[in-house]
């Protein structure tokens, strides 16, 4: 019986407060089971409180020790850490180089920065195998950002974007970049990859974009035109399609040859094709890596007193912090080793950023593609990351002409396969049959950089993140029916002020209803915000001026009340019409302190923890 009366006959609504928890008794027909503990806390055979303790600690010292493995970090395999960063660099050159022609800016540029992310980045702490440099993801704002303030204050806005990354490490808001969506989040490197694919595809022809995304999407049909008409810029794209191809199907490779770099395979085939007698396509321009280092001077800096400058230096800030940290993040899954420090990483990040505009370089960020050659060439140190650079350094240095043989349309190949990366189109079908909400704001995300600018694209989208997470909070039910003379409102779930209007529809039926009482529950509202509730309680005090009895049931706790209540055992009420069941058994207080129970129109559901009474133990 005291099994029935524990879970069966006391159906539990609310909670007495102040008293203690009712013990999790089986019922008398239910099969048994054993009882599940937590981790670290199963009772053994001679002691329950000793064997609990046990496991405990040992599963502690344990942890302990995997904790202080893991802050050391594996022990550094010098041969794979030097094949790992040959790798790295082989996959970076061409990005380096492909990313600052993107981008508007001399190639040197784009090793320069390479370098640094290597060398500066590299080897800071933060992210151990997450490799640094620049990235395509930010080729299209910085070439819009070239043309409309020129190369000399791009210093200016990398060295401003550096410092203030610094600052928010410092102050610990390295992890507040992981607090956006990650619909928004996908939008924005959608609306990175679109734009970037369609102005890769004009270099790659040897043509030049006309300028805005939709400027280029709407020039394609002439490209298409000018490019067939033309066979030497027929050659071009077709050793354009040719290292899109490889890099989309290198992988699949037999054997070791896979490992190689397929944009490294690409350029090969492209050197070789330039050099054909006949062949008169365009190749890198690349002048002394030395000579092309601009430190931003007095003029430049004054250039910080213009707001669109400022605007820059917070845009570069942003989508810099949030693609190396979003990196740092993918990056983890792909190994087990040491996990990132976000705020160590961000400082990191705006060291390398600091450094590259002093030198008036590319912005850097963290890269997927060289991040992943890292982890896949088994490299387990920072070693691998910082050795890759001095390799991009040595050989921009001692082997320059080299560089000069490379064709443009293998460069811009290799970022349109990067921008198609970047699009992820498989995201969203997939992403409509998770959630079609956050499919709408990865898409309006998306479409808005696309058709206007970065910044507006993503502050467009974390605004329509935010509306949606407000209108799913505010998830309400009312419903309302009639009785014989009660026009009754029952509400639950959280009342915002967003659905204002549809409280206030329903209040204004049941005052129409013309019926002479009035009841609204709205006992099962787990929120009620400031506009609801007054307009609730206005709409109470109108119709008791009117001469209707009203009835309100508000949510929140019981009021403090001068008579014990009685407990609704609603489970057992027709047991107890068949005088089978044992009587009802006013709540008494525990003394724990004052009596509590429920308003004189509210309807209270409680659950009886205190102890069966002896006449009913027998049963």
């Amino acid at each position: 019986m005291s099994g029935l009366h524990a879970r069966g006959r006391v159906p539990a609504h609310a909670r007495i407060p102040d008293a203690p928890p009712a013990p999790d008794f089986p019922a008398p027909n239910a099969p048994h089971h054993a009882p599940t503990y937590p981790p670290d806390t199963a009772p053994t055979a001679t002691s329950p409180m000793a064997k609990s303790a046990k496991p405990a600690k040992t599963d502690q010292t344990a942890r302990a020790a995997r904790t202080a493995k893991n802050a050391k970090g594996p022990k550094a395999d010098l041969a794979t850490e030097i094949t790992a960063s040959l790798v790295v660099f082989l996959v970076a050159l061409p990005l380096c180089i492909g990313v600052a022609v993107a981008s508007g800016v001399p190639a040197e540029l784009g090793i320069i920065s390479g370098v640094i992310g290597g060398l500066v980045v590299g080897a800071a702490r933060g992210s151990t195998l997450q490799v640094s440099g620049p990235a395509a993801g930010l080729a299209a704002l910085v070439a819009e950002t070239v043309l409309q303030y020129g190369v000399a204050m791009l210093g200016v806005i990398v060295l401003g974007s550096g410092i203030l990354q610094i600052v928010l490490g410092l102050v610990r808001l390295g992890r507040i970049f992981q607090a956006i969506s990650l619909a928004v989040v996908q939008g924005m490197l959608a609306g990175i990859g679109l734009p970037l694919m369609f102005s890769q595809l004009y270099p790659m022809s040897d043509s030049k974009a006309p300028g805005t995304p939709i400027e280029n999407m709407a020039g394609l049909p002439g490209l298409i035109a000018d490019t067939v008409a033309n066979p030497q810029a027929l050659i071009a794209a077709g050793l354009g399609v040719v290292t899109i191809v490889l890099s989309f199907l290198w992988k699949k490779m037999p054997g070791p040859v896979k490992k190689i770099p397929a944009a490294l395979v690409a350029v090969g085939i492209g050197i070789g094709v330039a050099s054909m007698p006949g062949v008169d396509v365009k190749t890198l321009q690349v002048g002394n890596l030395l000579a092309s280092v601009d430190v931003p001077g007095p003029t430049e800096f004054a250039g910080l007193a213009d707001v669109g400058i400022i605007t820059a230096i917070l845009t570069f800030t942003v989508i810099a912090s949030a693609e190396s940290l979003f990196t740092a993040a993918a990056v983890d899954r792909m190994h087990s080793g040491p996990r990132t420090r976000y705020n160590p990483e961000l400082i990191a990040q705006g060291a390398g950023n600091t450094v590259a505009g002093l030198l008036g370089a590319l912005p850097i960020t963290a890269v997927v593609a060289r991040s992943s050659a890292n982890v896949q060439a088994g490299a387990k140190t920072r070693l691998s990351r910082t050795l890759h650079g001095l390799w991009l350094l040595a050989f921009a240095l001692l082997l320059p002409q080299v560089l000069a043989l490379i064709p443009i349309a293998v460069l811009a190949g290799v970022l349109v396969h990067s921008g198609w990366k970047l699009f992820a189109p498989e995201e969203f079908p997939k992403m409509w049959r998770q959630d079609r909400g956050e499919f709408a704001v990865m898409t309006l995300t998306t479409l808005v950089i696309v058709a206007t600018a970065l910044l507006e694209g993503v502050l467009f989208g974390l605004a329509a993140g935010i509306v949606l997470a407000a209108l799913r909070m505010s998830q309400t039910v009312i419903k309302q029916h009639l009785e014989e003379d009660t026009a009754k409102v029952v509400m639950a779930g959280n009342a915002t002020f967003l659905r204002l209007p549809q409280l206030i529809e329903a209040l204004e039926a049941a005052a129409e209803a013309g019926k002479p009482r009035i009841r609204l529950d709205l006992t099962g509202v787990t929120h009620l915000d400031h506009a609801c509730r007054n307009q609730v309680e206005e709409f109470v005090a109108q119709q008791r001026g009117f001469g209707l009895r009203v009835e309100l049931l508000m949510p929140g706790p019981a009021k403090p009340v001068g008579t014990p209540a009685p407990v609704a055992d609603l489970a057992g009420e027709q047991d107890r019409s068949a005088g089978t069941a044992p009587p009802r058994r006013p709540y008494a207080s525990t003394g724990a302190g004052p009596t509590q129970g429920p308003g004189p129109t509210a309807e209270w559901f409680y659950l009886d923890t205190r102890p069966m009474p002896e006449e009913y133990a027998s049963r």
